[in-house]
């Protein structure tokens, strides 16, 4: 026996010296496969109010309220959408690690879409973050930057969630604390594989996801959120929404965002269909479902889309999409000026009514409603806009504005794909200052800055091939400088190019006779137009300012064009600007 394993004691000693031996590095990619996040999980950010000693998310012993995630639906195992990427708070207790410290790991993600979205946040006190690599499952890579705002000093208008406290070992402080989410782009149709996060300290990183939301859906009609605002209230009532599409197709989709919210809510039920007139539809209105569900909880600050479902979309047509609410909700994100009525029933769920019978006052705002896709189709452009884009002044239920006009133009000619048409418009809004702050219950519903909605209104919609930014008339008139607003819009373009989204832009309107359109805001409008036209940051202009204006007084609109207050154009002034856009420039 000592004779046997002697010997194989000396065959072990000779494969020794045989055998090279593994390389340092080798055994480092060894280590370093890459691995689902939630085995990297390093730092703890949730605590029991009672027990906030249970986690130190900042190094310094404060931490995030378990029972204030939980009021805004963000529940342990949750999945939440936000910016169309879908992600999954933590499947953790208190206490438990749920989140990882950047620190160049390696993750496994897995999927094929436009977009790495993560779930994150900082806590060094200011916006941190580095670069990192995304490996696609053919071996090839490419570099991201990856930066998360602060958790309690960051941006609360571009936020996923804020909760009310934070939790510290000396009590609980009513202070707003902030989670995001950021994307990033992905090489086109290639399938990921892994993601090197960054070596960031401070960065918090508590999920990941590749988008796939938008793969294969053309928008057709959206709206952007333009406030928390006071409602109703609504109790068991049922909400009939009139929206305009612009492409059609043969399967539709529906999204609600619970966009700038506290707390959760929820959609009961919840039908689309044709409009005949008013709020009667054209047919039985056909039920949507949420995941194989009738009735869907949407968290604070989510989304839901509905099922894809086999109906038919007409192109420039009306649809009806009706939703009961079964609690009460008396705040909620809503579109202001929607330039179109739509309707409210009496107690009681009717989405599946045909008759207008159960219908009986009328609203003209679009509450919790986001979004109508349809499948196939080339993909969309996206107008980014203020008031002008919005349609104030335009004919109620007349869809004249701007953008219905060029999508009808699209819809009748052959030199370009058939776009869908998606209206970001927002009446007031400015390209560099918040309207709205981005949290909190707000009577103000300008919404917040073009530069902080972008990447929800334009990268996050449905295969958006081209943006068009037309702001800027709100910025000069309230005392932006045109330098501010350039810089702003060279933003925009940079950002857009980054996703690969062709970027156009258009030149502000003259404004003459209104109120706060003095010669020296004139003098800031002018030099803006001179940079878009020159300045070769954008892939093409739209001169809508040569459109409109009066050749005998350049700062002024033309008299046919103008609605009568000098600053928004009427009917014929709208259906001038989307006549004048030159369709191979989208």
């Amino acid at each position: 026996m000592r004779r046997c394993v002697r010997g194989i004691l000396i065959v072990l000693a000779l494969c020794g010296v045989l055998v090279p031996a593994v390389p340092a590095q080798a055994v480092e990619e060894r280590r370093a496969a890459p691995v689902p996040l939630e085995r990297l999980f390093d730092n703890v950010a949730v605590s029991d109010d009672g027990r906030p000693a249970q986690a130190d998310f900042d190094g310094a012993g404060a931490s995030l309220s378990a029972r204030d995630l939980a009021a805004a639906g963000w529940t342990p195992g949750r999945g939440l959408t936000v910016q169309g990427a879908r992600l999954t708070w933590p499947r953790r207790q208190p206490g438990e690690p749920d989140n990882v410290r950047a620190a160049g790991q390696d993750v496994r993600v897995t999927g094929r879409g436009d977009a790495l979205a993560f779930l994150v946040a900082g806590t060094s006190g200011t916006e941190v973050g580095g670069p990192g690599v995304i490996t696609y499952a053919d071996g090839t890579r490419s570099g991201y930057r990856l930066t998360a705002p602060d958790w309690r000093t960051g941006p609360l208008a571009t936020k996923a969630v804020a909760l009310p406290h934070i939790n510290t070992p000396g009590g609980q402080l009513a202070e707003r604390a902030r989670l995001y989410v950021v994307t990033v782009p992905l090489a086109p149709g290639r399938p990921v594989a892994s993601v090197r996060l960054p070596r960031a300290s401070g960065l918090h990183v508590f999920a990941v996801s590749v988008r796939t939301a938008t793969r294969g859906w053309t928008g057709s009609w959206t709206t952007s959120t333009s406030g928390y605002t006071a409602v109703g209230p609504w109790t068991d009532r049922t909400l009939r929404l009139v929206v305009h599409t612009s492409a059609g197709g043969p399967r539709v989709r529906v999204r609600f965002d619970n966009t700038f919210a506290a707390a959760p809510v929820r959609i009961g039920s919840a039908t689309v269909a044709v409009q005949e007139s008013g709020a009667a539809a054209r047919g039985t209105p056909v039920p949507l479902s949420f995941g194989g569900a009738g009735d869907v909880e949407i968290p604070a600050g989510a989304q839901a889309y509905s099922d894809p479902l086999g109906f038919a979309v007409p192109a420039d047509a009306n649809l009806l999409v009706s939703f009961h609410l079964p609690g009460t909700v008396a705040v909620a994100p809503v579109h202001r000026l929607a330039q179109q009525r739509s309707y409210v029933s009496g107690p009681g769920d009717h989405a599946a009514d045909g008759s207008a019978d159960a219908y009986t006052s009328v609203i003209t705002s679009w509450p919790l409603l986001a979004g109508v896709d349809v499948s196939g189709g080339p993909g969309s452009v996206v107008l980014l806009g203020d008031s002008i884009t919005d349609g104030d002044k335009s004919t109620v239920d007349a869809n004249r504005r701007w953008p219905d006009v060029l999508a009808g133009r699209l819809l009748r000619q052959t030199t370009v794909p058939r776009y869908g048409v998606l209206n970001q418009g927002i009446s007031g809004n400015r390209v560099v200052t918040d309207r709205y702050p981005g949290d909190g219950v707000s009577t103000d519903a300008a919404g917040v800055s073009a530069l902080h909605r972008f990447d929800r209104d334009v990268l996050a919609q449905p295969s958006a091939r081209t943006a068009v930014a037309f702001e800027g008339v709100n910025d000069v008139r309230w005392g932006t400088s045109a330098e501010q607003v350039i810089a702003g819009l060279r933003e925009l373009a940079a950002r857009g190019h980054a996703r690969g989204v062709r970027m156009l832009a258009a030149t502000i309107l003259p404004c003459e006779g209104e109120a706060r359109c003095t010669a020296a805001v004139d003098a800031e409008r002018i030099a803006v137009n001179e940079w878009i036209r020159d300045g070769g940051v954008f892939d093409g202009v739209l001169d809508f300012d040569a459109v409109v204006r009066d050749p005998q007084r350049p700062s002024r609109m033309l008299p046919a064009y103008d609605s009568g207050d000098h600053l928004h154009p009427g009917d014929a002034g709208l259906a001038a600007l989307a006549d004048s856009v030159d369709l191979r420039l989208l």
